[in-house]
């Protein structure tokens, strides 16, 4: 049985919100996670959402930031905010760039040198990780939902249109929801996926409803001061393609918001609740 180190741990709206490190298979090396476990969990195990979070945020970031762990002790539901990418690599354009490498990873399963090596993010959230929480923590992993923000939402997005039946519930804050239109995108996918476009759309929610829906109404949030939302975000481009696939959308767009944590704050129990509902806890 892999072996998980606890970094820390700390009580939190009578649960537990620890930290934790192991040894990663997928991304050749140690990664770190965040846990929190609402009270119920000393007695039952739970459901579980995972946070992915964006562009150079770490496992810290959400659970923070996002103020989840109390409505999530009410609700009954463990969370989950696991790191962005490796760390200290060692490859030569993995640090000091911001948009990409570590604290950038994109959720994607590299195919080129050397990011193949470690940059396994994909298959990480999608099977490494929920195995290991299945075996240390009291985790019903039967009943897992999904959410994240920007480049995180993106990742939130593809795993639940790739893994069918995976994740009850899936939503988005502010996601990258076309990087194969936008820069962020067109910076990244070349570098860890090579040149051939179709192996990108593999990781483009917009190419992915409009042939494998859903099961569920995805929920999504976007602010409308969000400074990426016309250059990097193009929500309209996913209410077009789910309209197109016949995919359940909610997009809600709140005018004044912009692409920080503030606005993460302000409709996280919207999230809590939407995926509560889908996994028995509502």
């Amino acid at each position: 049985m892999a072996a998980i180190e606890t970094i820390t741990e700390q009580r939190c709206h009578g649960g537990v919100q620890g930290f934790y490190r192991h040894e990663s298979e997928s991304c050749g090396g140690p990664m770190r996670f965040a846990l929190y476990q609402p009270p119920q969990a000393a007695r039952e195990v739970c459901p579980v959402l995972y946070f992915l979070a964006g562009l150079t945020c770490t496992e810290e970031t959400a659970t923070i930031k996002a103020g989840a762990q109390r409505l999530a002790a009410e609700l009954g539901l463990i969370l989950v905010m696991p790191d962005t990418s490796p760390r200290q690599t060692g490859f030569d354009g993995a640090t000091g760039d911001w948009e990409f490498g570590e604290g950038a990873g994109f959720y994607v399963d590299a195919t080129e040198a050397p990011w193949s090596s470690r940059f396994r993010m994909h298959s990480y959230v999608a099977s490494e990780l929920p195995a290991l929480l299945g075996r240390h923590f009291p985790v019903d992993v039967e009943r897992s939902g999904i959410t994240g923000h920007s480049m995180g939402g993106h990742g939130a997005l593809t795993l639940a249109l790739r893994h069918p039946g995976q994740y009850r519930s899936v939503s988005a804050f502010a996601p990258i929801v076309a990087p194969t239109h936008v820069p962020w995108g067109q910076k990244a996918l070349p570098r860890y996926l090579g040149e051939d476009k179709a192996t990108w759309a593999e990781y483009d929610a917009c190419e992915l409803v409009r042939r494998r829906t859903f099961d569920g109404t995805i929920l999504i949030d976007q602010g409308e001061s969000d400074t990426f939302l016309a250059t990097q975000l193009k929500p309209e481009l996913f209410d077009q393609a789910c309209a197109e696939g016949g995919q359940s959308l909610l997009l809600r767009r709140h005018a004044g918001y912009d692409h920080s944590y503030y606005f993460i704050n302000s409709f996280i129990d919207d999230h809590l609740r939407h995926h509560a509902q889908a996994l028995g806890r509502l």
